[in-house]
């Protein structure tokens, strides 16, 4: 074999336009500089991956893995983070029947707080929440602004939470709590009314604002809030609750996206006087058979 080498000009690789001569290979495959036909796509451009892949075809952006759903291996490892959260608080939950009064199911979310482990899941549920439904990112580099918490169990979790998110924390209380300037709105309750008030200078105008409160029952107090929020000029992103009330449907009075973290009770207990339940799938029984402190309520 000759040593000498080939120009481009004397011999065109194969599949150059400018090479008309025969193939000396028994089978040829077109090379990457070559045009494929309209028939056959470019073996370099192949369909995208659903695991490896963004929807576009590119790599290097989101990653789609099919077997989430679409999500991405962030949102998946997030979504299941917090349902195990979610499982975790709810059997942190205690309820007390007939408390305050016959026919009411308690729910009692203070053994949550009583315990570091249960309370720091709490708020890391939240956060979770949070980033989610109002598409921003969890910790200090959130796009929230302000929490605001409702009195008084607002005041519980929500000065922790505005923290882990970055943001300032505005308390909502009653009529002559608070000092200086403020802004008034009354809501109805079950029986009469109340007064809500806010410090004027509390919120800046267009800050982004979530509402947090532990539970939702008819939403007069909830409702209150946002219209302070909107008063003061702030941007109210939405209600964010431990649990709902579903029967009571409160969160048609709200005008901004509601999310609760937990699922609440769909209906109000019927419960014939002098009975109790212990939890809310078992048949009624006599207020004396109850154990805790149901045992002690008199019909």
């Amino acid at each position: 074999m000759s040593a000498q080498s080939v120009s481009f000009d004397q011999h065109p690789p194969h599949g150059h336009p400018s090479n008309t001569e025969p193939s000396t290979q028994k089978s040829d495959k077109p090379s990457t500089a070559s045009h494929p036909p309209a028939s056959k796509p470019d073996p370099t451009e192949t369909a995208p991956h659903p695991k490896l892949h963004a929807p576009h075809g590119k790599t290097g952006g989101n990653i789609e893995d099919a077997a989430q759903g679409g999500l991405t291996p962030a949102a998946a490892a997030s979504a299941s983070e917090q349902s195990s959260l979610k499982m975790t608080l709810r059997n942190g939950l205690r309820q007390f029947p007939d408390f305050p009064s016959p026919g009411i199911l308690f729910e009692d979310i203070m053994p949550i707080f009583a315990s570091h482990a249960l309370h720091t899941s709490l708020i890391r549920a939240l956060e979770l929440q949070i980033a989610d439904v109002f598409n921003t990112s969890t910790g200090e580099k959130s796009d929230i602004d302000v929490i605001v918490g409702l009195e008084s169990r607002g005041f519980l979790f929500g000065p922790t939470l505005a923290l882990r998110l970055g943001a300032g924390f505005v308390p909502v209380r009653k009529k002559g709590k608070l000092p200086g300037d403020c802004a008034t709105e009354t809501f109805k309750k079950e029986y009469g009314e109340d007064v809500f008030q806010m410090q004027s200078d509390a919120i800046q105008k267009g800050q982004k604002v979530v509402v947090v409160d532990d539970i939702i029952a008819t939403g007069g107090s909830a409702a209150a809030a946002g219209n302070l929020v909107r008063k003061l000029g702030g941007n109210l992103v939405g209600y964010v609750f431990m649990m709902e009330l579903d029967f009571l449907k409160g969160r048609d009075k709200l005008d901004a996206p509601v999310h609760t973290l937990l699922s609440g009770q769909e209906e109000k207990l019927d419960l014939p006087p002098g009975q109790t339940k212990e939890n809310p799938q078992d048949p009624a029984k006599p207020v004396t058979d109850a154990g805790g402190a149901a045992a002690d309520e008199k019909p």
